[in-house]
C-alpha cells in the first residue's frame, strides 16, 4: 500500500490526515449493515441511530473501543512521522485528530440520546435495587441481613480501612477530618435512598471504627495538627468538628477532654511561673508585688477562664467530660478537684491563688476601689471573710453585686457554704431596717437620747462569721449608748440576746488640739483609749490596759497606732517606735495636721494565718459531718471505703487531707460516734 521513499509516505500520511470522512475519522466499524455510499461514513452515526436505549449504549460503547484501538494502531503505524513531520508542521497529533472526530462526527451528534439513555437506565437500576431490598425486608429480614448486609458491611469496612490508611499518613488532622465527616455523610445518604432504614446505624459504626476508632490516638496526637495544636492555635472549627466526630464512637471523647485538660493545666501553670518571676524580679515591698500579682496574673487567670470557658460551651457543647474538668474558675479555687486546681493550688510569692483572687474581688466590690468597671463588666469578672467585713463597714458599693457573687458561690459550693455570708445580704437588709426602727424609738422618746450619734448592725449569729468578742470597759459616754439600745431591743424582742463585738466598731471624736479641732476617725478600741485621758493627763501602760480589759496584743496595737504610727495623737515615754509594758503616755495637745478630718488606722494583724487557722476548724466539722453520714448509712466499714468515700463527698467543697480524715476518725471514736472492730482494727463501725 505504502511506497518505499519518504516522500511518498508523507504524501500518503497528508492524505490522511487531510481525509476525515475515511478509515480514520469514520472507520470501517461506523459503516451500517447496509451497503451505503460514501455519507455513511461522514455522518458515521447510521448503525447508531437504529438502536435505543441499553443496546444502544452497548454499541456505543462496543464502537469506542474498537475506535481507541485503531486509533493506537495508526499512532504506532506513522509515530516517526507523527513525531516530526507533525512538528515540523505545527499539526495536531494522529491520536488527538482521531478523537477529536469521534467527538465532533458522533457523539455531538447523539449526545442527547446518550443522556436520556442513561438517566433511564440508572433509575430503572435504582428502581429494582429498591425493589429487591425491599422484598428482602417485607420477606424475612434475616434473608436481608445475612444474603446482603453482612457482605455490603464487610466490603465498606475494606474499603474504608484501605482509605484511612493512606489519609492517616498523608493528610493533616483538620483534613483528615474534613474526609471523615463527607464520608459519613455520604453513607448516610446512601442508607436513605438505597438502603433499609436498619442499616444506617451498623453502616455508620463500621465507617466510624475504621476512619476514627482505629486511628483515634494517632489523628488525636499528630505533632503540627493534633488536639493540643487545634487548641494551641484557637482552631474553633476544627476543634467543634472533633467533638462532632469523637463524640460518636465509643469513649471517643476521653482522649480529646484528657488532652484539653492537659492544656489548660499547661497554660495556668504557665501564668503562675510568669507571676512568681515578675515577682522575684520586682524590687518592691510585699505589698507592691501583691498589687502587681492582683492587676497582672488574676486578670490574665479570669482571662484564660473565659477563653477555655468558650470552648467547653461553644465547641464541646458544655458536655459533662469538659465540664467537669473546668467548672467555674471561682468554685473551683475554693476547692473542687479538677481543671484550674493543679495551677491555682499553687503559691504565687508567699501568696496562694485563693488569696490573691479574694483580693482582687474585694477590691472590685469596695467603694473607691482601684477597678472601676460597669455594671456589666462587674457582672461578668465575678464568676470570704472579707465579703463581712465590707457589708458591716457599709464598704460595699452595690448590693447587688454582693448577691450576685453569693449566687455564684452558693451555685457552685452548695448553700452550705453561704450560710454565713451574711444569709444573702437579707439579713444585712433586715439590720438596716433596725436601724431605722431605733432612730425613729429615740425620736419619739427624747428622755432616753444617749447624745451621742449611734448606728447598731444586728446580725444573726449563725450567717455570719464568728468573731473574738472582750469585755470592753467602755467609757461612761458609750455606756449610755449601749444602755440606750438595749432597752429598744427589748421592745422588739426578749428571747435573743446582744454580744457586742467591739472590734468592728468605727468612732467620730472631736481632738481639742491646741492649734485646732480636728475630727478622729477611729475604733471603738481607740476612741475608748483616747476618751480615758479626759480624766486623766498621764496613764501607764498597765493602767490603759487595766481600765480597758483588753488582752497585751489588742493594747499593743491600739497605742502603738496613736503614739508611734503617723498620727501621734498621744505622746510616749520613752520615745521608742516599739510599745512595752514599761511605757508612760500622755495626750499631745499640739499636735496638728494640716487636714481637719484624719483617719488613725490600727496596725493590719496576720488575717492570713487567722483566715487559714478558720477554715481548718471548718474543713474539720465539714470532716466529721461527711464521715458521720457515710457511717450512719453504712454502719460497718473499712479504713480505705471510708476515706475514699470521705473525699469523694468533700471534693465539691475543698480537697480534704487524708491525714486529716484519719485524726477526726480518731476524733470520733474518742467521742463515741464510732468504734473499731475488735478483731479488725482497720474496720469501723458506728454507733447509733
Amino acid at each position: 500500500m505504502w511506497s518505499d521513499t519518504p516522500e511518498s509516505m508523507i504524501h500518503e500520511f497528508e492524505k490522511l490526515l487531510n481525509v476525515p470522512k475515511a478509515l480514520l475519522t469514520s472507520g470501517h466499524w461506523l459503516k451500517s449493515d447496509k451497503k451505503s455510499d460514501h455519507s455513511d461514513y461522514s455522518c458515521g452515526t447510521a448503525s447508531l441511530r437504529e438502536k435505543h436505549d441499553e443496546f444502544m449504549l452497548r454499541e456505543l460503547v462496543k464502537r469506542w473501543l474498537n475506535h481507541k484501538i485503531m486509533v493506537r494502531w495508526l499512532s504506532r503505524f506513522f509515530h516517526y512521522l507523527d513525531r516530526y513531520f507533525i512538528a515540523r508542521r505545527s499539526l495536531p497529533a494522529l491520536k488527538e485528530v482521531g478523537l477529536t472526530c469521534f467527538r465532533d462526527l458522533v457523539y455531538q451528534e447523539i449526545n442527547g440520546k446518550v443522556r436520556d439513555a442513561v438517566i433511564s437506565l440508572v433509575c430503572s437500576v435504582i428502581t429494582f435495587l429498591y425493589t429487591i431490598l425491599s422484598s428482602y425486608s417485607s420477606i424475612e429480614m434475616d434473608y436481608y441481613e445475612n444474603d446482603f448486609e453482612a457482605a455490603m458491611l464487610k466490603d465498606t469496612a475494606a474499603y474504608y480501612s484501605r482509605k484511612a490508611s493512606n489519609w492517616i499518613l498523608d493528610d493533616s488532622c483538620p483534613d483528615y477530618m474534613l474526609k471523615a465527616e463527607e464520608c459519613l455523610k455520604r453513607e448516610k445518604d446512601r442508607v436513605s435512598h438505597y438502603l433499609h432504614s436498619s442499616s444506617e446505624t451498623k453502616l455508620l459504626e463500621k465507617v466510624q471504627h475504621e476512619l476514627l476508632s482505629v486511628y483515634a490516638t494517632q489523628l488525636l496526637e499528630k505533632e503540627h495538627s493534633g488536639c493540643h495544636a487545634l487548641l494551641r492555635d484557637d482552631k474553633v472549627e476544627d476543634l467543634s468538628r472533633m467533638y462532632r466526630l469523637f463524640s460518636k464512637i465509643p469513649r471517643g471523647l476521653e482522649p480529646v477532654a484528657n488532652i484539653f485538660k492537659q492544656h489548660v493545666t499547661a497554660e495556668g501553670t504557665a501564668l503562675v511561673k510568669q507571676a512568681e518571676d515578675a515577682a522575684s524580679n520586682k524590687k518592691a515591698d510585699k505589698k507592691d508585688v501583691v498589687g502587681l500579682q492582683e492587676q497582672v496574673f488574676v486578670r490574665k487567670v479570669i482571662e484564660l477562664h473565659d477563653k477555655f470557658m468558650a470552648y467547653v460551651n461553644d465547641c464541646f457543647l458544655n458536655h459533662t467530660l469538659f465540664h467537669k474538668d473546668f467548672p467555674n474558675l471561682f468554685g473551683q479555687l475554693i476547692g473542687s478537684q479538677r481543671g484550674f486546681e493543679v495551677f491555682c493550688n499553687k503559691g504565687v510569692a508567699g501568696s496562694s491563688s485563693a488569696e490573691l483572687l479574694a483580693t482582687f474581688c474585694d477590691n472590685i466590690l469596695k467603694k473607691g476601689g482601684s477597678e472601676k468597671l460597669s455594671d456589666e463588666a462587674i457582672e461578668e469578672t465575678l464568676e470570704k471573710e472579707k465579703l463581712a467585713r465590707r457589708l458591716l463597714f457599709d464598704k460595699s458599693a452595690n448590693d447587688e453585686h454582693e448577691r450576685s457573687i453569693l449566687t455564684k458561690l452558693k451555685q457552685q459550693c452548695g448553700g452550705q457554704f453561704t450560710s454565713k455570708n451574711g444569709g444573702d445580704g437579707h439579713r444585712l437588709t433586715l439590720a438596716r431596717e433596725n436601724q431605722a426602727s431605733f432612730e425613729e424609738y429615740l425620736s419619739n422618746n427624747l428622755n432616753t437620747n444617749p447624745g451621742i450619734d449611734l448606728t447598731v448592725t444586728v446580725l444573726t449569729t449563725g450567717f455570719w462569721p464568728s468573731y473574738k468578742s472582750f469585755d470592753l470597759n467602755l467609757p461612761a459616754e458609750m455606756v449610755k449608748c449601749v444602755e440606750v439600745f438595749r432597752e429598744f431591743y427589748q421592745t422588739k424582742t426578749k428571747h435573743r440576746k446582744l454580744t457586742w463585738i467591739y472590734s468592728l466598731g468605727t468612732c467620730n471624736i472631736n481632738g481639742k488640739f491646741e492649734p485646732k479641732t480636728i475630727e478622729l476617725i477611729v475604733t471603738t478600741y481607740q476612741a475608748a483609749a483616747l476618751l480615758l485621758f479626759n480624766a486623766a493627763d498621764r496613764l501607764s501602760y498597765q493602767e490603759i490596759m487595766a481600765q480597758l480589759n483588753l488582752s497585751d496584743d489588742d493594747v499593743v496595737r491600739l497605742l502603738h497606732s496613736l503614739s508611734c504610727a503617723k498620727y501621734k495623737i498621744l505622746n510616749k515615754e520613752p520615745s521608742t517606735k516599739t510599745i512595752s509594758p514599761t511605757d508612760v503616755f500622755e495626750f499631745n495637745s499640739k499636735f496638728t495636721d494640716k487636714m481637719r478630718r484624719i483617719k488613725i488606722p490600727l496596725p493590719p494583724v496576720d488575717e492570713k494565718k487567722k483566715v487559714i487557722e478558720d477554715v481548718d476548724k471548718d474543713r474539720r466539722y465539714a470532716i466529721d459531718a461527711s464521715i458521720v453520714r457515710i457511717m450512719k448509712s453504712r454502719k460497718v466499714l473499712g479504713y480505705q471505703q471510708l476515706v475514699m468515700e470521705c473525699v469523694e463527698q468533700l471534693g465539691r467543697m475543698f480537697k480534704p487531707d487524708v491525714k486529716a480524715i484519719k485524726k477526726r476518725i480518731e476524733d470520733l471514736i474518742t467521742r463515741d460516734y464510732l468504734e473499731r472492730d475488735k478483731d479488725n482494727p482497720n474496720l469501723f463501725k458506728y454507733l447509733a
